[in-house]
Formats: C-alpha cells, structure tokens, sequence
C-alpha cells in the first residue's frame, strides 16, 4: 500500500477521533458450573448467590451442574474455559484443597490454574454419638479413647472429606487414637450411629440436625468459631479444649488469567448477595456462617485458598495419607 503525503498527514487526525467503547463486564450470561449433582448443598449455595448475583451484574447467572470424579471434572471445565470471567466454578474442599492431596494426577493445578474471586460461606460439621451413648463431653471421649487407644471407631463423609481431615486434627489436638471408618457420605454413616453400628460420627450438620432435634442423637460439639444460631446451646470444639475449627467451605473462582475488573465486578455482585438480610437468615437456618469481609475479595480469598491447602498438605502428611 503507497502512502502518500496527503494520508500520511491525515493520520495524526485519525488518531484523535474517539475508539469504540470497549463493552462494560459483564455483556452477556454469566455461567457458574457446580461440580456436584443437583439438590447438593453445592448446588443450592450456587443457586442462591446467583440469584442474588444477577441483578447486581444485569445478567442472567446460569448454574450448570457437570458432575464426576469428586468434583474434578466440572473443576477442569473451569480451569480450561477462556480466561474471561464468564465461566465461573462453585468451588469446595473437594476439587480446590483435598483433591491435590489424594489424587496424584488432576488435570488442573488448583494453585495456578484458577483465579480466586470471593468466599461465600462455611458450613461446620459435629462431633456427635447416639443419645443413649455414655459420652456427653468431648472429655468423655478423650478419657476413654487415652484409655484404649484405636478402641473406639469414628465415622467420617469419605477418605480425605472435610470431616475426616478433621478427625485427623482431633486425634492430634487432644492426643489420641480412633479408628477411622470412611462412608460415602454423612446418609449413610449417620444411618449407621443410629443403629448402634459406629459409636461416633463426624457429620455435616444438616444431617445430624434433625436426630439431634427428635433426641435420637447427641451433638458432643460443632467445629465452628462460635455457637450457631441454629443450635446454641450446643458448644464449640475450642470451648471444650480443642482448638480447632473446620467444616465443608464453599467459594467462587474462575479460569487464571481473567482481567482483574471482571473478578471486581463479580467480587462486588457476591458481597452485595452476601449483605442481604433474607439471604444471611436462610443460611443461617442451614448452619452455615457468612465469611469475613476480608475473604469476600479476590485477594483475601486467594491467601485464604493458600493458607487452607498448606494446613490439608500438612493434616495428610501428618496422617500418612498418600495420593493415588
């Protein structure tokens, strides 16, 4: 192409005119994708930040339940969609922190290939017998369990749940020896206290819950920072000696790489839905906490993120759990 003097001297002119306005995030839908089946607390803590996430956007928030693998293949969808904020994972315990602690080959690196956006909310888990069992403190427990070390058997969600690695923390913070017996989850290994199978559980609270309410089942302590709404009168692990909290956690996060205005814009729409009276009763009526404002951003929940998969790494190593 010839320029000639007259274009060349045109082209200072087109510099000035004013560019296309480059479109506000986000234009289009915003798609969360649950890495769980419908109907799983997941599912529903994904279901309700999003409705509360549209209006704020002034987008539809589509969930997309792509479950498999623990949680592994909805994670790697995420972590392999175009870096543009749109594509967004509920993220939890399993796929983001335990997975890199049992499973030695994950087709995404939780540290590198995600971008962190914001933390919505913490559900503790219990520590519970059946009601007619003889322990009714957690000190009950410990006496007897110094007493016969790996005598007594503890149910947990599954080999490397939340609920395991935090009986692994239990039997490190008060010195003794349980025998772990892993379920396929809370309905089953609750099913089990009850009938007198399993002495003790480990169990989400949305379980244990309405055993505990009929008086078939006795909550020893929650593993939350404090007493729950739901259930005060019941004590805290760090009431009765251990200094310990823990639970299922759940969180957005989005393919690495996604530009910083979109995980603020996203951040902003979450911590909105995270202020509304109505939708801090309803978790509060599941047992589950709202976050601290700290890790309602993509910066604070990413140290979070960092902190929790050194604390997993460390409880595996502690109790010889290998990846396979």
């Amino acid at each position: 192409m010839k320029i000639t003097r007259r274009s060349a001297l045109a082209l200072p002119a087109l510099a000035l005119l004013p560019r296309p306005a480059q479109a506000a995030f986000p234009d289009r839908p915003v798609r969360i994708i649950v890495p769980f089946a419908a109907g799983t607390s997941s599912d529903f803590q994904a279901r309700m930040i999003g409705e509360r996430m549209a209006p704020v956007l002034r987008q539809p928030v589509i969930v997309e339940n792509r479950a498999g693998a623990g949680g592994v293949v909805g994670a790697d969808a995420v972590a392999k969609a175009p870096p543009d904020g749109y594509t967004l994972l509920l993220g939890s315990n399993g796929p983001l922190t335990n997975a890199p602690v049992l499973q030695a080959r994950l087709p995404y690196d939780p540290e590198r290939d995600f971008a962190a956006i914001a933390m919505i909310s913490r559900s503790p888990v219990t520590l519970s017998v059946r009601a007619d069992s003889p322990f009714r403190t957690v000190a009950d427990l410990v006496a007897a369990a110094r007493a016969k070390p790996g005598d007594l058997s503890i149910g947990s969600s599954g080999q490397g749940s939340a609920t395991h690695f935090l009986i692994e923390q239990v039997m490190v913070a008060a010195g003794i020896r349980l025998t772990h017996v892993p379920y396929r989850g809370s309905s089953q290994s609750v099913p089990d206290l009850i009938a007198g199978n399993i002495p003790l559980v480990m169990a989400e609270i949305s379980t244990i819950l309405p055993l505990w309410q009929s008086g078939r089942a006795r909550i020893l302590a929650m593993s939350s920072a404090g007493r729950m709404p739901i259930a005060p009168d019941i004590p805290t692990l760090i009431e009765q000696g251990l200094n310990l909290t823990g639970g299922s956690w759940a969180g957005l996060v989005t393919a690495a790489g996604a530009p910083p205005e979109a995980l603020a814009t996203l951040a902003a729409a979450v911590q909105a839905g995270l202020r509304e009276p109505a939708y801090r009763a309803r978790q509060a009526e599941l047992g589950a906490e709202i976050v601290a404002e700290a890790e309602q951003n993509p910066a604070g929940f990413a140290a979070w993120l960092r902190r929790e998969r050194a604390e997993i790494r460390a409880i595996a190593d502690r109790a010889g759990i290998k990846p396979e």
